[in-house]
């Protein structure tokens, strides 16, 4: 055939994309959905059809997370159940009387943005931009891997299709991934009962309007299925705890930079295993994917933390460990008027401690764990700094970066307070002392002779 007359590639390899997502192959396009994590949903299944096929004409290169918010609104949608007007009226008291109860423990200054109530599409369309921007390495990672194995496992005379295919695959593989990542997000409306719930700041804006606060009266409600405690104490509870939540972001504005700065760099270093997936190409089998499924859901492909990782984790890991000990601490002594308040604070950490479904899926899904594992022990430490210094002085430390505690302030809380409280040198001292070192190297004082004398000052 003249080379004027082939076929291009990429055209190519969309012929043979587009026979497999019109049905006519042997794969069962409810096992494609399985094998990206999906449920053996036939709307999902038609979603998974129709979003793939837009993947095949898309002009750009890259994840659309497009798809990844209509994933999870849709899932949210279909799970939300409206409040009553009177439910919403009582949310809404409860977020009043913790911002009185909040002031008597924290001198940290109120918001400036009425506190909002969500349904759970509402959550998720806040949130979602956030969502992306921590899933965004591994997509990238995922896509690559994937053209990478498909080029290396191609025979040779298909290696100019691979080539010419490349951003077609990327687009594709990103496509799934966005599909995974809406259907944990989606998911995690459902768990989730306000906007600090998960420990990393989720909220921006919503609508063009500031959001700092946020509860989800559908969650809260469900929270206190099954528990012996009145629901009004559960509601007053979760609205001191995003209060408290809320305005240490508001007041330590360098916080929510440190932290999305040590989960980029964790990020930056998320690679896939390419070896791993090279060995599900080889084995794969198109009519049974569940071993795609599970290498993609298990966290398999993405290899050991480096070195690098892990010490960005650590420094994450604290810093979640900080803000979610502190909040218990304020949150515990803001609630002293609810006899239940213990109560509830134990069932917090108990769900913290094991987290959600979803929250265990977005986990192995990008390789980052959102509970810090020292809480209790950081918690540990602002009560104790609480008892010996007072709210005031405890909560001058969240004034700047440079003064906030560190790992092993959690470690030796004793010794934190003592460098407190340890007297501070008199400024006339240093003064001295600066003088007497400027005049000992400034060559004016008196020469000393090897038998202790001096010398005269030349005249």
């Amino acid at each position: 055939m003249p080379e004027d007359q082939r076929q291009d590639p990429e055209d190519e390899f969309r012929e043979m994309l587009r026979e497999l997502l019109s049905g006519n192959s042997d794969i069962d396009p409810a096992k494609l959905a399985s094998a990206a994590g999906l449920p053996n949903d036939p709307a999902m299944v038609a979603r998974l059809m129709s979003q793939l096929q837009g993947a095949m004409n898309q002009d750009g290169d890259g994840t659309n997370w497009g798809i990844a918010l209509e994933q999870a609104k849709t899932l949210a949608a279909n799970s939300s159940k409206p409040t009553t007007p009177a439910e919403q009226n009582a949310q809404q008291q409860s977020l009043a009387v913790a911002a009185l109860w909040l002031s008597e423990a924290t001198d940290i200054s109120a918001l400036t943005v009425t506190p909002r109530l969500m349904t759970r599409s509402e959550w998720v369309t806040a949130t979602m931009p956030v969502w992306t921007q921590l899933a965004e390495p591994v997509a990238m990672s995922i896509s690559n891997a994937l053209t990478d194995v498909l080029r290396q496992q191609a025979p040779e005379e298909m290696s100019e299709l691979i080539d010419g295919a490349s951003k077609l695959m990327r687009n594709i593989g990103g496509t799934l991934f966005a599909m995974q990542l809406g259907q944990v997000v989606g998911q995690l409306s459902a768990e989730v009962v306000s906007g600090g719930d998960i420990g990393i700041p989720l909220l921006g804006t919503s609508g063009g309007a500031e959001v700092q606060a946020v509860l989800l009266p559908q969650n809260v409600a469900l929270y206190g299925e099954g528990l012996d405690i009145d629901n009004d104490q559960i509601q007053l509870y979760f609205a001191v705890r995003e209060l408290a939540h809320a305005r240490l972001f508001r007041h330590a504005k360098w916080l929510r930079l440190q932290l999305m700065t040590a989960i980029s760099e964790f990020a930056q270093g998320i690679r896939v295993d390419t070896e791993r997936m090279q060995e599900l190409a080889q084995d794969f089998d198109p009519s049974n994917p569940e071993e795609l499924r599970q290498a993609m859901v298990s966290g398999a492909l993405i290899p050991p933390k480096t070195s690098a990782q892990l010490a960005a984790l650590d420094r994450l890991e604290t810093m979640l460990a900080l803000i979610e000990g502190w909040v218990d601490v304020v949150t515990l002594q803001a609630t002293t008027r609810l006899p239940k308040a213990g109560a509830i604070a134990e069932t917090v950490r108990r769900r913290r401690a094991s987290g959600g479904p979803a929250e265990s899926a977005f986990s192995t899904l990008v390789g980052l764990e959102l509970r810090p594992r020292r809480l209790r022990e950081a918690a540990a430490m602002w009560q104790q700094l609480t008892d010996a210094l007072g709210s005031n002085r405890r909560d001058e430390l969240w004034s700047h970066p440079d003064v906030v505690p560190e790992s092993h302030d959690i470690d030796n809380p004793a010794a934190l307070i003592a460098r407190l409280t340890a007297p501070e040198v008199a400024f006339d001292d240093v003064d001295q002392a600066i003088r007497d070192l400027l005049d000992d190297s400034s060559g004016d004082r008196p020469h000393e002779n090897a038998d202790g004398s001096a010398d005269e000052p030349q005249s």
